[in-house]
């Protein structure tokens, strides 16, 4: 499994949107400080405003915001979101693995390990989360003596 740019893109995108919550954030914004074009992440937010992660404000002054609280939100909800499956390998990408090779095969035992040890990670780790590690970054890099 390798994670896209968009899912990438995404997770810094809804990091932000963590970081200011309860704060409108214009994508303008959000594009300048993380370095990313402006209409990539206008495809992004539209994904991730159809499925009900962000809403969006109108006029002057408008802009982006979570639709819940930080910590309701998982990395793994992010990435299944924007890049589908997180399967390590295409028999484990549906519920029932219908693999014609799935009764002999020795290296899907390893496969479903892996794919167990991802899913555990991403869906432990919360926006919230995120957004802790980025202040206690900040404030590591703003240390003076």
């Amino acid at each position: 499994m390798k994670v896209s740019t968009r899912g990438r893109y995404a997770l810094r995108l809804m990091l932000e949107l963590a970081l200011e919550e309860n704060q409108i954030v214009r994508l303008k914004d959000v594009a300048k400080r993380q370095e990313i074009s402006i209409k990539y992440l206008e495809q992004i937010i539209s994904v991730l405003q159809k499925c009900g992660y962000v809403k969006s404000i109108r006029g002057p002054g408008g802009g982006y915001t979570l639709a819940r609280k930080p910590e309701e939100y998982t990395v793994g909800m992010i990435l299944r979101r924007i890049e589908g499956s997180l399967a390590p390998v295409s028999c484990l990408e549906q519920p029932e693995n219908d693999c014609s090779r799935r009764g002999e095969c020795v290296t899907l035992r390893f496969w479903q390990m892996l794919y167990d040890a991802i899913n555990e990670v991403v869906d432990k780790v919360t926006l919230a989360d995120l957004a802790e590690w980025e202040r206690e970054l900040k404030e590591t890099v703003n240390y003076v003596i």
